[in-house]
């Protein structure tokens, strides 16, 4: 059963359930069209302190090949050319601040390092769930995101590409992390 727990009882270590985890990306074609894809491959988890969410962290590192957009000819050509994945093989998020708007909603400021340039962004998230799992594990989840400039990390390929895909990126986590036990 899935509810959403108190802040309170969120404190303690953490790592992302990938089966149940999306990292994910929307961007605009001037054909009036979004392209939307994932990650498939990555790894992420957070120090959650419920009494103090100033003390909490979170990271994450997802790898560049794994970049799906439900279409291969396309996949190759985010990772090849707009990520440059064989001189950039991961992207990857460490927080540097953590600051509760309320019961439910969080801002996560923090690094993003794609293609080894970083820069700050805050990412705006809410507590959607928790609970206990079938094997007695508990568990958390979070949604959100944030809307970047891709130009600002050189995610560009040719004069071509600024005319044919938006420069705005908007950046969605759907994430389940499960408490590790001690």
């Amino acid at each position: 059963m899935s509810t959403v727990p108190r802040p309170d009882q969120l404190t303690g270590d953490y790592v992302f359930d990938t089966a149940r985890t999306r990292v994910a990306f929307v961007a605009r074609h001037t054909m009036s069209t979004r392209v939307r894809g994932h990650f498939a491959e990555f790894a992420g988890g957070a120090r959650l302190d419920g009494d103090d969410p100033s003390r909490s962290r979170a990271w994450l590192t997802a790898e560049a090949r794994s970049v799906r957009t439900g279409n291969r000819l396309r996949d190759d050509l985010v990772w090849g050319k707009f990520l440059d994945g064989d001189r950039h093989p991961a992207l990857s998020f460490t927080s540097t601040e953590v600051s509760r708007v309320d019961e439910a909603h969080y801002t996560v400021a923090g690094d993003l390092a794609v293609r080894d340039v970083v820069r700050q962004v805050v990412l705006d998230l809410t507590l959607t769930g928790g609970g206990t799992d079938a094997d007695g594990g508990a568990h958390v989840a979070f949604r959100g995101g944030a809307t970047i400039d891709r130009k600002g990390w050189g995610v560009d390929w040719n004069a071509l590409t600024s005319v044919m895909v938006a420069p705005r990126v908007v950046l969605e986590l759907d994430v389940v992390a499960v408490r590790e036990r001690r």
